[in-house]
């Protein structure tokens, strides 16, 4: 994929540069600190413990040209992460994928969600995918209105499917046809 920049205004210095580009194994490190401080601090992911870099690792080696990870870049460091993750290994679902965006803390409201979902999707579309679905946790009003400003549109809600920090978790459903 080629690297896609953009030069980002708004909370940042006029003129600070964020590129989108594919991740590499040297981001594992930036992409496991993200993911755990989540994992301690909120409930975008239900995982409940944090990730080791093993656990990392054979994370990135599931991943493939046809699930790919991007990286949202500033100033040459890692400020978030995204990818696309098949739904199922049966042969009927290999036409879609579920995307999945982390924004490190301190670049949280500044658009690089945005921008690597933007890309993410673009990403499906050149491999041809036809849908893309996103499960958010039901009170994550920030990636439920990303997801919706970039076409998706809520298809369910799974009540009290997910349990983290003492009490019980909503996940919406969204999805958005890239497809011809």
């Amino acid at each position: 994929m080629r690297e896609i920049s953009h030069c980002y205004r708004a909370g940042m210095q006029v003129g600070t540069a964020v590129s989108i580009r594919t991740a590499t194994e040297d981001d594992l490190a930036a992409i496991l600190a993200i993911y755990n401080e989540a994992i301690l601090t909120g409930v975008a992911t239900w995982d409940e413990e944090p990730w080791t870099m093993a656990q990392r690792r054979a994370w990135w080696d599931a991943h493939d040209d046809t699930q790919p990870v991007l990286v949202a870049e500033v100033e040459g460091e890692v400020a978030g992460f995204a990818y696309l993750t098949k739904m199922s290994a049966k042969s009927g679902w290999r036409f879609t994928r579920e995307d999945t965006i982390y924004v490190d803390e301190r670049f949280q409201g500044r658009g690089i969600g945005r921008l690597l979902l933007s890309a993410l999707l673009g990403r499906a579309r050149e491999l041809g995918l036809r849908l893309v679905v996103a499960s958010i946790t039901s009170e994550n009003t920030a990636s439920l209105a990303l997801h919706e400003k970039l076409g998706f549109r809520v298809v369910g809600t799974l009540h009290n499917a997910g349990f983290k920090f003492d009490r019980w978790l909503d996940t919406t459903y969204m999805q958005l046809d890239v497809g011809e």
